[in-house]
């Protein structure tokens, strides 16, 4: 067999001389294409791989870690010891060095440190806080050319579908990326005071714990969210998360910055305490007025506030129903409409009392000091 096989290779030399050569040739051909494409895929991307690789390098340098302790005292030992508490993540408002993270990721800690993406680590202050936004402002001291602040862009643009990134440090691994779109928006989270958060943004991009006060950004690399929970039973990413809207940020890290807290301006009154189980035994809807402020709008036009009869009983006064149009419920839906406003502005309340409908044109004050 092996010499027929060598024959078999003789004659073909002698009958097609090229036949083996052209047989080399053509799988050379065959084969260079597949090489070169091999080698030439290491450089290749997507219009969508490229936008991403550019969106990380543009905001990652804006990102950075936080991580807190807490003094604790145990059983043994007088001397307190700093026990780490938890971290998270937030990003660089400007370059004073303002940092802005979820309010939940600094609470009750008694020291804050802020991890750049070069590695230095500073102490942080804690400037401002709002619980009902969840958010927080922290201030280190580090130079200038030292920090990179996000590009803020606006929420009020935003349509489902759209692309999002989520750079943030989930499970303690730093400067991770993730990538989804707008799943939906306008939806309502309750913040760490209970109040609800609103026109808050959904997204598929994988948030975990650890990625709590992270950017949120479109396409561009402008911020357009902080990243503030997760649903899911587990704990972990389970393609539903939320962030606090960009536009809602602008408004109140200013206030933050300058004040300490929220220039929220007060309407007059005083409101009823554990006003949910008023509203179902009386059976109603709105904010119940207690009192009003001595000297207020609200004081000098007569409205009511309850009142206790002859016989003992509490009697409704004024409740209010409508502010400036707008349905009102209860005390998230009040508080959502006031904090739109400056001290100074005037607004058109409309209350139910003994079944009359009455209207008020009240200035609003500028808040008490707490």
């Amino acid at each position: 067999m092996k010499s027929l096989h060598s024959y078999s290779a003789r004659l073909c030399t002698r009958l097609f001389p090229g036949f083996f050569t052209a047989l080399a040739l053509a799988l050379t051909a065959l084969t260079a294409p597949a090489v070169a494409q091999t080698a030439g895929s290491v450089n290749f991307s997507t219009n969508d791989e490229t936008n991403n690789i550019e969106v990380f390098k543009l905001a990652s340098p804006s990102v950075v870690n936080i991580t807190n302790s807490r003094l604790v005292r145990s059983f043994y030992s007088l001397n307190p010891q700093e026990v780490p508490q938890g971290s998270g993540t937030g990003f660089i408002w400007n370059d004073e060095g303002y940092i802005v993270t979820n309010f939940h990721v600094v609470q009750q800690a008694d020291r804050v440190m802020v991890t750049l993406q070069d590695g230095t680590t500073y102490d942080a202050r804690a400037v401002g806080v709002d619980p009902d936004k969840d958010l927080a402002v922290l201030k280190i001291e580090a130079p200038e050319q030292e920090l990179s602040p996000v590009t803020p862009g606006d929420s009020a643009s935003l349509e489902v579908g759209r692309k999002v990134i989520a750079i943030g440090n989930p499970f303690g691994l730093d400067t991770t990326m993730t990538v989804g779109v707008v799943s939906a928006l306008g939806r309502e989270i309750d913040s760490v005071s209970r109040r609800k958060i609103r026109d808050v943004i959904q997204t598929d991009a994988a948030i975990n714990p650890g990625n709590s006060g992270g950017p949120l950004l479109n396409s561009q690399g402008e911020l357009i969210g902080v990243n503030t929970a997760i649903y899911s039973p587990s704990g972990a990413s389970s393609g539903i998360g939320f962030a606090i809207p960009v536009n809602t940020v602008k408004r109140i890290v200013p206030q933050l910055i300058t004040y300490g807290r929220v220039q929220t301006p007060i309407l007059g009154i005083t409101r009823i305490p554990q006003p949910d189980y008023y509203r179902r035994l009386w059976g109603i809807e709105g904010v119940i007025v207690l009192d009003t402020v001595a000297g207020s709008d609200p004081d000098r036009q007569n409205m009511r506030g309850l009142v206790r009869t002859e016989r003992g009983r509490i009697r409704l006064g004024d409740v209010i129903v409508e502010v400036d149009g707008e349905e009102i419920r209860n005390e998230d839906d009040l508080a959502t409409v006031i904090e739109r406003h400056q001290a100074g502005d005037v607004v058109l309340v409309k209350t139910l009392r003994d079944n009359r409908e009455y209207e008020y044109e009240i200035e609003l004050l500028p808040p008490a000091d707490r």
